[in-house]
């Protein structure tokens, strides 16, 4: 079973190395998706994989690298995908 997650993670989250962050640990964890920034100063993320990788992922999320400040996360259901890799995407 394959569970897939949107983030919406806002705070202090550009700046601070979060998407090279959010790579790595998505690809320890074995999940697919991707990050990117937005105009708005927030990262949009998703996730997708293990429910109980998915789950991890969310709990180091609300953590971030070094000098993030996670002020709010709101989490929504998402489509799987077909891809079986994590990327970092162009801001949108």
């Amino acid at each position: 079973m394959t569970k897939a997650v949107r983030v919406m993670i806002s705070g202090r989250v550009q700046g601070v190395g979060y998407r090279a962050w959010c790579q790595t640990e998505a690809m320890s964890l074995g999940l697919a998706g991707w990050v990117r920034n937005r105009r708005d100063g927030g990262v949009e993320a998703v996730f997708s994989g293990a429910p109980d990788e998915v789950d991890e992922m969310l709990r180091r999320v609300w953590r971030g690298p070094p000098g993030a400040r996670i002020a709010s996360l709101d989490v929504t259901d998402a489509d799987a995908g077909a891809d079986a890799e994590f990327h970092v995407l162009p801001t949108a």
